[in-house]
């Protein structure tokens, strides 16, 4: 049977998960801006329960939040994955879920090799405790014969509580299931489809299930097939994991903006480590490692200015102390101060597999130290796996989980690679 495990209010959870202190009181998480401005983008049923509502303009609903002092969060992307990656690994050691695999940040599927519902109910609770315990993430758990199946045990696990978080949706219950789903609560079916179908007097799941295949084929191509497929049971859709990028990028708008060097090289650095971390997740390696920054074009009364470098390596390398003394040192050919910059990244480009790395003839740096830096990179990624989100850091990441002013900036140098004789400005 397939498991499906979904996060309840997930960018919510984790800051509540992070402030104890928070627990059972209003929480909110806005792309926040220095102007007060930002958009609701997660809240936890507390702040649900004061009427706000995802997608609010935090400056429509700043009443509300100031009345019943509703904690604001700025949106952390790298820190959700993080503790995404965290939630991975405690499924995992739990040795009980078969063919555990991320959907997104937010999701998870696997599998129970269990039949009888009693049994895959107790089970489910088990994992589901056992993550709530470990991270303080609620999730909700639906297990069914397919994805999407699973999927839909799940929206009954978050809208009834009578479940307590774990749905199990066997073969003679389904019928009975889908016919209280609207259509576009259908995982496959999407807001522009639900109308059209919608207007064929398909209103429901069960709606859906009951048409006959070639009808959906002509509506919906091969993808509706594969949905109506998985609603009768049939597994239909392969849960891979992503193909390999070709790039890799880490950027972020700033909350504040920002002219101090070393408040800029703190970002770059977590950025270049949270790229680097993705190449080590897709067993690649990369050559090139470019740095840009720029203000904000909105601000009309500010001196404008943007710019980006790329740093070349004569070996290729996932090592996140070889990447983040690139991303520092064209950082530093960039860097103008008398500018108020909003907005920094690092790209990681040149990207191949990990399973030949080609060596430099006149680079200094033996095979074997290679290898140690692999072993050590893996080592650290699995502490921190286990461990929560960088518990072990690069220094100068700085010592905060927060973003941080780090005074007395000086560019880090590479001991191995002379970036000088390489380093190229746009």
């Amino acid at each position: 049977m397939i498991l499906h495990i979904d996060c309840n209010t997930f960018y919510a959870s984790c800051e509540v998960s992070l402030r104890p202190d928070l627990q059972g009181k209003p929480v909110v998480v806005a792309n926040c801006n220095e102007a007060g401005g930002g958009i609701i983008l997660a809240l936890t049923k507390e702040a649900k329960a004061l009427g706000l509502k995802r997608g609010n303009p935090v400056f429509q609903v700043k009443d509300v939040l100031e009345r019943n002092n509703v904690a604001i969060f700025p949106a952390n992307l790298p820190k959700y994955v993080d503790i995404s990656r965290r939630l991975m690994q405690v499924v995992r050691d739990q040795q009980v879920v078969l063919n555990f695999t991320q959907y997104s940040v937010d999701e998870f599927f696997g599998e129970l090799p269990i039949d009888d519902p009693d049994e895959l109910r107790q089970c489910a609770a088990a994992v589901k405790a056992h993550i709530e315990h470990c991270t303080g993430i609620p999730v909700s758990c639906g297990i069914s014969l397919s994805f999407t199946l699973a999927k839909v045990a799940t929206w009954y696990a978050k809208h009834y509580k009578g479940y307590n978080g774990v749905c199990v949706l066997p073969k003679d219950k389904i019928e009975t299931a889908l016919r209280s789903l609207p259509i576009e609560d259908v995982w496959g079916i999407g807001r522009r489809t639900a109308p059209r179908l919608a207007s064929a007097g398909i209103k429901t799941a069960l709606d859906f299930y009951r048409m006959p295949e070639y009808f959906v084929q002509k509506q919906l191509h091969i993808p509706g097939v594969r949905t109506w497929k998985e609603l009768h049971g049939i597994p239909s859709i392969d849960i891979e994991s992503p193909a390999q990028q070709k790039s890799i990028m880490h950027s972020r708008t700033f909350t504040y903006m920002t002219d101090d060097s070393a408040t800029l090289s703190t970002y770059i650095s977590n950025y270049a480590v949270a790229a680097a971390r993705k190449l080590r997740d897709q067993h690649s390696v990369c050559l090139s490692i470019s740095t840009f920054i720029a203000t904000n074009p909105h601000r009309e009364d500010l001196a404008q200015y943007g710019n980006s470098a790329t740093v070349r390596l004569l070996v290729a390398t996932a090592d996140s102390t070889v990447i983040v003394k690139a991303a520092l040192q064209a950082l530093n050919a960039i860097y103008k101060r008398g500018f108020q910059y909003k907005r920094a990244g690092v790209i990681l480009s040149d990207i191949t597999t990990d399973e030949a790395i080609q060596l430099d003839l006149f680079d200094s740096q033996p095979a074997e130290e290679i290898e140690r830096q692999t072993h050590l990179m893996e080592m650290m990624d699995d502490i921190n796996r286990r461990y929560g989100m960088d518990t072990l850091r690069i220094a100068s990441q700085g010592y905060e989980k927060k973003e941080l002013n780090l005074k007395n900036f000086q560019p880090l140098r590479n001991e191995t690679t002379n970036f000088d004789d390489i380093i190229e400005v746009h």
